[in-house]
């Protein structure tokens, strides 16, 4: 007769289209002991590669969750993100800020953000691409937490609540980290009192191996467990249709055809730095698209600094979270003030599909900037401008929590959002890629350099145009 944990893992299995693979088989498992580990201070780490059939194996985990009289709350890092779990999952995903945390006014009127209790029970916490989730964040105000700490002390506020943490090991991790530390267990075991549980997916699965950019990720990441610097050919493009060499003559022609059978939103150029994103980004606008204003209605942008002033905490949102995809539905009046520039605008949150659409004001000196974000010098020097406003206030608690209120103050940071750099795009998905090559100093292929690859290349669904590699990069 079946063990319970035998039947949890046919109950599980038989949703699957395909037969499991070994890797698979393993990692199921794997988190079947660990839902009914009797010690409730446990979590679990899911690292696997693009095409290992991750996405499959946790898919069918939600789904039959219920019938173990289990409750499921599914998290991600991003909005983006948390669509894309929403859409495989079946089942409404959050991003974590929204989830953990709340904004409180103190007696000053100054609005901070703080840790909300976990009021769930008996519920696995699921929480996508992990390999995102930095130890720091900065909030309203300046206010710098741990996420990473949070979002475990969260969990572990509910009355039986675990997490299963799940993402790529071969992904960029987050700015400032050499490691995803939410990934990493010996991090993990330093800063919990967690028992780790921890599988790694490696082999891909049969019914993807006739993919190029698959495939083509698959050596990088093989070369990325390697740890050292490359001097062959990265790349095997025969026989393959959904990865392309392309250089700059063709690339107008190869940008006109995807946009023409694409949605405008479903096609990206990942680049390595902001410098380079710009001039993609305008010359897209004036030749592809045939955008003359500073600004047009249909434009697509991406928030690059999280916001918490344009909509409710009680939203579905929660805050405008940097890395949030919104068209611009209408373009109203221009302003100069502080000496900075000013736009009134009404914006559709891309992957808020049942949100109204938002008035609000954004900062356009963030459109062309090299920088990723307002610059400090010029966040300070927004600062002391608009607080002169409030000079008459006595009180310096006061004149801040004016500031608080003050729209353009809190304009949204936005860049355009048809070329955007890797860590932009990480944790969303795009029918078509491009992706640049950037400066290689020396040709030297180091691991740095190959994760940045891995992950620009794994943002595509369908089809990535390697744009500007040399000849050096090819069998």
């Amino acid at each position: 007769m079946a063990t319970i944990a035998e039947q949890v893992r046919d109950l599980i299995f038989s949703r699957f289209v395909h037969t499991p693979t070994f890797g698979q088989q393993e990692a199921c498992k794997k988190i079947v002991s660990f839902l009914y580990d009797t010690n409730p201070s446990s979590a679990f780490v899911l690292k696997g590669y693009a095409g290992t059939g991750k996405t499959t194996l946790v898919s069918a985990l939600i789904q039959i969750l219920p019938q173990l009289r289990l409750r499921t709350v599914l998290l991600a890092p991003t909005g983006r993100a948390a669509k894309v779990l929403s859409n495989y999952s079946g089942k409404k995903a959050y991003t974590i800020h929204k989830k953990i945390y709340y904004t409180a006014t103190d007696e000053y009127g100054i609005m901070h953000i703080a840790r909300a209790k976990n009021k769930h029970k008996y519920t696995l916490f699921i929480v996508d691409e992990a390999s995102m989730i930095g130890e720091t964040l900065t909030t309203f105000g300046g206010n710098v937490k741990n996420l990473l700490e949070d979002l475990v002390d969260y969990v572990a506020d509910g009355e039986h609540c675990r997490m299963l943490l799940i993402g790529d090991s071969a992904q960029l991790p987050p700015i400032g980290s050499t490691i995803s530390p939410a990934l990493d267990v010996e991090n993990l075991e330093s800063i919990t009192n967690l028992n780790i549980y921890d599988y790694e997916m490696q082999d891909v699965v049969r019914q993807q191996e006739q993919s190029g950019i698959l495939f083509n990720s698959t050596l990088l990441r093989n070369y990325i467990s390697e740890k050292k610097d490359i001097e062959s050919s990265l790349f095997r493009l025969e026989n393959f249709t959904d990865i392309i060499r392309v250089g700059g003559a063709d690339l107008e022609e190869c940008l006109n055809r995807e946009y023409s059978e694409n949605e405008l939103g479903d096609v990206v150029v990942v680049c390595r730095t902001n410098k380079r994103a710009n001039i993609f980004n305008r010359e897209i606008r004036n030749r592809i698209l045939y955008r003359e204003g500073e600004l047009n209605t249909g434009d697509f942008l991406m928030v690059v600094k999280n916001n918490y002033y344009w909509v409710d905490s009680d939203s579905e949102m929660g805050f405008i979270a940097n890395g949030d995809i919104v068209e611009v539905m209408q373009v109203r009046k221009y302003k100069e003030l502080y000496g900075f520039r000013f736009v009134d605008v009404t914006l559709r949150f891309v992957d808020y599909p049942d949100m109204e659409n938002l008035d609000c004001t954004i900062l356009l000196d963030t459109l062309a900037s090299e920088a990723s974000a307002l610059s400090d010098a010029d966040s300070r020097r927004l600062f002391e401008e608009v607080m002169l406003d409030y000079t008459d206030i006595p009180k310096k608690s006061e004149r801040l929590a004016m500031l608080k209120t003050n729209p353009y103050y809190n304009a949204l940071q936005v860049k355009f959002a048809y070329s955007l750099t890797c860590h932009k795009t990480q944790g969303g998905q795009w029918t078509t890629v491009f992706v640049d090559q950037g400066f290689l100093p020396d040709n030297v292929m180091d691991t740095d350099y190959l994760r940045w690859l891995y992950t620009a290349l794994t943002r595509a669904t369908k089809k990535v145009y390697l744009l500007n590699f040399n000849d050096s990069f090819f069998e």
